[in-house]
């Protein structure tokens, strides 16, 4: 498959730079995969769309405020993205400056610490590590959510800060590790989610913390050539047995988010019998069209960015040809697109 195959036009117009008020307000547009049918709803019309029995699992990695923004010695602005921990309470980090950096140098973070470079891994990587306390409570500080770059903000401080702090976060976060939001789940507020639970659906969670590979572009002229980057995962006992119920019983399991179909589906792949046990791993599961899921009988989702992995996923859930033109559908009805913006629930 060629990568032009996974394309669409998009007005930057219908890029949402701020969430809906309420998480519930966002419109859903719903696909029948079967018939092809569309219905145009909201987020607070999902309890409607299930049915009792079914299995709802969310991904409940939390995001980090990974962004940090520093001035050398020079007085020069730095911009630190913190990746993931590594050992001795190092970071890997990307690090963009303009100039040489060198290992060793003190980077001021605001008037709150400062960041050590220790070593430089290429690429703009760096290992790097705070001066007078932890990363972690240096990014709870000063740090900066890490939004995609299609949401505009001011580099230095916007008023908008407070307000990607709550809402680029899903109100079940509690497993702290992601870089970047399982977005599907930022629609879903604490009184949805009673409303499910109250209609008879069953709740339940993996993590799958959420790294840059998830929204790497993909270079290569064929998508076959593009490869993932590892996430890590953790499925728990409850969730595992809950998966294996479901699908016993034919009820449905559907999935809050791309990450959470990668998390079941990967454990699935590597599963002696096809179906999610509990336990941890990493997956670098690339979903195409013509994958089989083993799994996933529904989906809640975002719009997606075009030549992405996940129009490729959701493409092969939902058919290629019928998602694109349903992207065609939403762009004429001035659905708002990307991680703050509308839903999709595929079924």
């Amino acid at each position: 498959m060629h990568i032009d195959e996974l394309d669409y036009d998009l007005p930057d117009e219908l890029i949402a730079q701020v969430p809906a008020d309420r998480r519930e307000d966002a419109r859903l547009l719903v696909l029948d995969r079967a018939s092809g049918a569309l219905h145009h709803r909201h987020v607070v019309d999902i309890p409607d769309l299930l049915h009792p029995g079914d299995l709802l699992v969310a991904n409940d990695t939390r995001v980090l405020p990974a962004r940090l923004f520093a001035v050398r010695d020079t007085g020069g602005h730095v911009e630190i993205f913190l990746l993931e921990a590594a050992t001795g309470g190092a970071w890997r980090a990307l690090v963009r400056a303009r100039g040489t950096l060198r290992p060793g140098e003190e980077l001021a973070i605001q008037d709150d610490g400062a960041v050590r470079l220790l070593a430089s891994e290429g690429s703009g990587q760096w290992l790097v590590e705070g001066v007078h306390d932890d990363l972690d409570a240096l990014m709870d500080r000063a740090g900066r959510m890490p939004l995609p770059p299609y949401i505009r903000r001011e580099p230095h401080g916007d008023e908008r800060d407070a307000l990607d702090r709550e809402r680029y976060q899903t109100v079940y976060a509690s497993q702290g590790g992601a870089v970047a939001a399982p977005t599907a789940g930022l629609h879903l507020s604490m009184d949805t989610l009673e409303l499910i639970a109250s209609m008879g659906a069953e709740l339940a969670h993996v993590t799958l913390h959420v790294g840059l590979g998830t929204f790497s572009p993909v270079r290569a002229e064929r998508i076959t050539d593009h490869t993932m980057h590892p996430e890590r995962y953790e499925i728990s006992e409850y969730t595992a047995a809950a998966v294996r119920a479901a699908k016993a019983e034919g009820r449905r399991v559907i999935c809050v988010g791309t990450t959470t179909v990668r998390a079941l589906e990967g454990a699935a792949a590597v599963s002696a019998d096809g179906l999610p046990e509990p336990g941890g791993g990493h997956t670098d599961l690339f979903i195409t069209p013509g994958y089989e899921f083993r799994v996933v009988d529904a989906l809640l989702t975002n719009f997606h960015l075009p030549r992405s992995t996940l129009i490729a996923l959701v493409g092969a859930f939902a058919g290629l040809e019928r998602l694109l033109d349903t992207y065609g559908v939403a762009v004429q009805e001035r659905y708002r697109f990307y991680s703050y913006g509308d839903a999709m629930f595929v079924a």
